[in-house]
């Protein structure tokens, strides 16, 4: 929805607004429809915004409660502040139909035991101007960002990274433990750390208080938790389809045009079609990423599936010249390095939706709540055998193999049962000494996150430690283009409810509820198709096309490519000039070139 930054000295110095305003103007594209600045002493909060709801003047920001006490920045939407407003409508005097100023009254009457009625996405921060203390708090799953620093007796935050860069007296320096994790695990959001060190990212389902000079971070969200509240062994897939369907009549609030991610798969085409079926179906645009019929990460076959339901489709076709076109404004974007190329494809259907809508619904999360990736087989025939349930593991390994007929899910229960010690990923192409430095220093990806030891434990895992990327990834290339996206999968009582049931995986299939939930909604040859694709792109072809394969090498032979401590140049080398004479491309080629064009634009300078 918008952009949202502060500055706090510590050593009680007066904020003036150009440091503010420096960072708003390099956040514009968050907030093209209005910005604005609230002063006080020592504290300074800036806002840009992008209007969703109460397109008017009333949805200002900052904004100041009715009594002139509190001030409120939120990046985001609060999805029920219809009903929380009709809750607090005699408590307090509401003067716009904004659901800030909801979000406002319900701190100033429950303070943050509000956000355990909040249904929404959501990185805030509220000013108390007669005490000065501080209190931010960000969403459940981590959809919104909130990054900050601490820097020559200044607290900073701020949606966006680079925001905080523009502000800091030296250059930054690399974060080399995340580094390390993005080179052998492939993570990049699963810590509070970033790529630049002494820059954090307020963790998901966390809050922060600053009084005074104190900063006290704590978590005020657990799903573990949640879920093991939860009995919802008799979850059907009614009462699924019936929270999903609530899910989505939330996230429709708006008073800007709207539509839908349309990919073709399982999730996304869900979502397109219980919104085909509500009251908007002349308003509704569908935006797809397509490569050519029989292309490596094409969806068209099933997309096709749309084309006489009176919907507005847009296409989309990324190639290898356009991400070399793109590539710098690409990263530019993102900020941080990305360990494969799927999300330029969301990248080119944000930059096509911004011509005809403002806010897009996005099918993540059905595959986090429902064990969508084949990978998750291993984890669910791990949980089988550790439980004894031997008639059921061998029935589910028939139909997996019947169906599939492919050996993820087999080597991933292999993979599953074996010792952390066994789990260490490809290490082939670093450095010795790089290698050493942070082996031995486990972070919890290893210990905790791959010794998850049950199908439930493994899914609640991905929401702390895997799955934050691609919700910052798809945050930050839709608000590039001033488009907000919203996940309709992740209303947290259906996340709750579905993981909580225990129903994901039977006879071989995945997303049993949503599937069943789905009959006479989706069309059958979406709803049973069993093939996982995801988001992909074709880019070991892209990577052999002229431009973008020259422009990878120069790169490659560069001398400041070889002066990186990272990899292991000579073992690099080969797997380049391999690739060189055969084509023959290693995925590890993607990450190489991100980690170097990042250095060479935040480190190097």
């Amino acid at each position: 929805m918008c952009g949202i930054c502060g500055i706090i000295n510590f050593k009680n110095e007066p904020v003036t607004d150009i440091p503010l305003r420096q960072m708003m103007q390099r956040m514009k594209h968050r907030g093209p429809d209005d910005e604005g600045v609230f002063i006080k002493k020592n504290i300074g909060l800036g806002f840009v915004r992008l209007s969703i709801i109460d397109l008017s003047s009333a949805g200002h920001q900052p904004m100041i409660s009715n009594d002139g006490r509190y001030v409120i920045v939120l990046n985001g939407e609060i999805f029920n502040y219809i009903e929380i407003r009709e809750e607090l409508k005699d408590f307090y005097p509401f003067k716009s139909n904004t659901d800030t100023e909801v979000l406002l009254a319900a701190f100033m009457k429950w303070g943050k035991n509000c956000l355990d009625i909040l249904n929404g996405m959501f990185a805030f921060v509220i000013l108390d101007t007669l005490t000065m203390n501080v209190f931010g708090a960000r969403d459940r799953f981590g959809i919104k960002p909130f990054y900050y620093t601490i820097d020559n007796n200044r607290f900073i935050f701020a949606s966006d990274i680079p925001l905080i860069l523009s502000l800091l007296n030296s250059k930054p320096d690399q974060n080399d433990s995340i580094i390390y994790d993005f080179l052998v695990y492939n993570r990049t959001n699963h810590l509070s750390q970033t790529f630049f060190r002494n820059i954090y990212k307020l963790q998901h389902g966390h809050l922060l208080q600053l009084i005074g000079n104190i900063l006290n971070i704590k978590r005020w969200y657990s799903l573990d938790e949640k879920v093991k509240e939860l009995q919802y062994s008799d979850y059907t897939s009614n009462r699924f389809f019936q929270d999903f369907s609530t899910s989505i009549d939330l996230q429709l609030r708006s008073d800007v045009p709207l539509g839908t991610c349309l990919s073709g798969g399982l999730d996304s085409s869900s979502i397109t079609s219980v919104v085909k079926n509500k009251s908007r179906k002349n308003q509704l645009h569908t935006f797809s990423a397509i490569y050519g019929k029989g292309t490596p990460g094409d969806e068209s076959d099933f997309i096709d599936e749309y084309n006489k339901t009176g919907l507005n489709m847009h296409f989309t076709h990324p190639t290898a010249d356009s991400l070399f076109e793109d590539i710098n404004r690409f990263h530019d974007a993102l900020s941080e390095p990305i360990p494969n190329t799927s999300e330029y494809a969301e990248f080119k259907v944000m930059e096509l939706a911004k011509d005809y809508c403002t806010v897009i619904l996005n099918g993540q999360g059905a595959d986090e709540i429902m064990a969508g990736y084949h990978y998750f087989f291993g984890y669910f025939f791990k949980d089988l055998f550790k439980q004894k349930h031997f008639p059921k593991l061998a029935s589910e390994l028939y139909h997996y193999l019947r169906l599939h007929k492919s050996l993820t899910g087999i080597k991933s229960f292999i993979f599953a049962l074996h010792p952390h010690w066994f789990k260490e990923l490809n290490t082939s192409s670093l450095n010795k000494e790089f290698i050493d430095s942070f082996s031995d220093n486990l972070n919890p990806i290893m210990d905790d996150f791959y010794n998850s030891n049950s199908l439930e434990e493994f899914l609640i895992k991905h929401f702390e430690y895997k799955f934050e990327h691609h919700l910052l990834w798809a945050d930050k290339s839709g608000m590039y283009f001033s488009i907000e996206t919203r996940f309709p999968f992740l209303d947290h009582t259906l996340v709750e409810k579905t993981l909580a049931s225990g129903i994901s995986i039977n006879k071989g299939c995945t997303k049993y509820l949503l599937r069943d939930a789905m009959k006479d909604v989706l069309p059958e040859k979406i709803r049973t198709r069993v093939d996982k694709i995801g988001y992909q792109t074709p880019e070991h072809i892209w990577f052999n096309e002229p431009h973008l394969k020259g422009y990878f090498l120069d790169i490659m032979h560069s001398a400041s490519f070889k002066s990186r401590s990272y990899l292991d140049n000579s073992r690099c080398l080969k797997s380049i000039n391999d690739y060189q004479k055969s084509g023959k491309y290693n995925k590890e080629f993607w990450k190489w070139l991100s980690l170097e064009l990042w250095m060479r634009k935040y480190i190097d300078k």
